[in-house]
């Protein structure tokens, strides 16, 4: 064994390294010791600082071969145990307590009607528990357990698009769903009223956050689990993906000393990542950032979240009225839904204060019309808006199974000219079948000039406003073509969230 002591470099050389022989999760987090890669036949383990050098002999007897040791910090050791294992469907199932498939777990479960009645609740939660895995593992973004008069049904949506996993018999519905809800904390006995709650899991070293969401069904209760991975709450302006000129305009606008950024979209388009992405960038710790959320989904150092609370009063509008007496540098609202909100939120931006929020439109010149209609005075507007970022989420096609194909005629509208080489999906084992691997995000962007506040105070409409914006820069539907001709997507993906309006795109 060669040791080298190189602190967090040494540790983090070798993660680029091909895939490599794996240690059992379970000793690797225990004992410090992990296998992080291997380079011409030998293999790299990083050893946590503080670790027991003596197991590393354990290693040796497990491994068979020599290897190299670098030392890691605590904070890279758990960094490389992510990397290495959260994303292994075994290691998933070591840390969870998973031993077996979903549906040998589905058929070991008790037919007592409620869980309580049940002396041994164990393969209710190995199946709760593989099933959270199953989805972390294949980056699941929400859970659907649904009963039915034949079966309990749970979906699982990949990449945006709900796709069935596992059919139990009805019998099981009962039990799955109370055992949910005691993990949630939720009162199992109260079947009438919608519930909500969390679960906090840690899978491989990653923290998860899940979301809990119960409603009454003819047939019994519906779930729906949003899985939040909460390294997202990490993800920087440069990791979003927007091209350089909407990236560079995003930078720009928080610059602002005051005003109002939107992010436009609909629900699950991003733009939640996208703000906080944002306030990552502003928060350096020299302003006080504050937030009023419905709810809080990731919690970030360093900055204030409040979450709204309708049962107690708390709207967004109240919220931002008591963040605003907390001595503000910059404020963001979760979402602008109506007039009060905003209203607050302009008078805010006009005594000094950055704003950054959602609004719910199909685009970006569509918020400004958006506010427009819930009666704040278009010179307010004017002179508030710094800038409105619009953006949608395609499926990326799978690099491994994606064919070329040429572009019909059906495609004019898209702006493709017939006989373009594009590609289609296919569908492999790497892509389940679907022929997509991923998501990309679409951008357009409007920033606010001169010229675009005097059509806005003159009560312009969105053609007018959207034919200057996008003079020299692309809409939706440009981006979304731009991404078909690079391979990057099919033209399907990009029919779907370019607006139509009078047969045109």
């Amino acid at each position: 064994m060669r040791i080298a002591r190189g602190g967090e470099d040494a540790a983090a050389e070798p993660l680029s390294a091909p895939p490599a022989p794996r240690i059992p999760y379970a000793f690797a987090k225990r004992f410090g010791a992990a296998v992080v890669g291997e380079e011409d036949g030998a293999l790299a383990v990083a050893l946590r600082e503080g670790g027991d050098p003596r197991r590393l002999i354990e290693v040796r007897r497990f491994l068979g071969r020599p290897f190299a040791i670098s030392f890691a910090a605590p904070e890279q050791f758990d960094r490389i145990l992510s990397d290495r294992y959260a994303a292994d469907g075994q290691a998933a199932a070591e840390s969870l307590g998973v031993g077996d498939d979903l549906r040998s777990l589905a058929s070991d479960l008790p037919t007592a009607d409620d869980l309580l009645d049940s002396a041994d609740d164990a393969p209710a939660i190995r199946l709760i528990n593989g099933i959270i895995a199953d989805a972390a593992r294949q980056g699941v973004s929400d859970i659907h357990i649904e009963p039915y008069e034949t079966g309990l049904v749970v979906r699982m949506r990949i990449d945006g698009v709900l796709r069935e996993t596992l059919r139990m018999p009805p019998h099981v519905a009962p039990v799955v769903v109370s055992r949910i809800k005691v993990m949630a904390r939720l009162d199992i006995a109260e079947r009438r009223v919608p519930q909500d709650g969390r679960i906090g899991l840690t899978l491989g070293g990653k923290l998860l956050d899940v979301r809990v969401s119960t409603l009454p069904s003819r047939a019994g209760e519906r779930v729906v689990l949003r899985i939040l991975d909460k390294e997202n709450a990490g993800i920087g302006l440069d990791q979003l993906g927007m091209p350089e000129a909407v990236n560079r305009l995003y930078r720009e606008a928080l610059g602002e000393p005051n005003g109002i950024v939107l992010v436009t979209g609909p629900t699950g388009s991003g733009k939640t990542t996208s703000l906080y992405a944002g306030l990552r960038l502003l928060n350096d710790g020299s302003r006080n950032l504050l937030t009023v959320e419905d709810p809080v989904e990731y919690a970030i150092e360093g900055v204030g979240q409040t979450q709204v609370n309708a049962k107690v009063g708390l709207s967004f509008a109240a919220g931002l009225r008591a963040i605003l007496r907390q001595d503000p540098d910059v404020v963001m609202v979760g979402e602008i839904r109506d007039r009060e909100t905003a209203d607050v939120a302009v008078q805010a931006a006009l005594t000094g204060h950055l704003v950054l929020s959602t609004v719910h439109t199909n685009d970006a010149v569509g918020a400004i019309t958006r506010l427009r209609d819930m009666k704040v005075e278009p010179f307010l507007l004017a002179s508030t808006i710094r800038a409105v970022i619009a953006q949608r989420l395609v499926r990326r096609l799978c690099p491994a199974c994606k064919a070329p194909v040429e572009a019909g005629p059906e495609l004019g509208a898209l702006g493709i000219a017939p006989g373009t080489l594009l590609f289609e999906s296919r569908g492999c084992g790497e892509c389940a079948q679907s022929g997509f691997k991923g998501r990309i995000g679409v951008f357009e962007a409007v920033r606010v000039d001169d010229t675009i506040r005097r059509l806005v105070n003159h009560g312009a409409d969105e053609t007018e406003i959207a034919a200057h914006a996008f003079r020299d820069a692309p809409n939706l539907a440009a981006a979304a073509r731009d991404l078909v001709l690079a391979g990057v997507t099919t033209a399907g993906e990009a029919v779907r969230i370019t607006r139509r309006e009078d047969g045109n795109v």
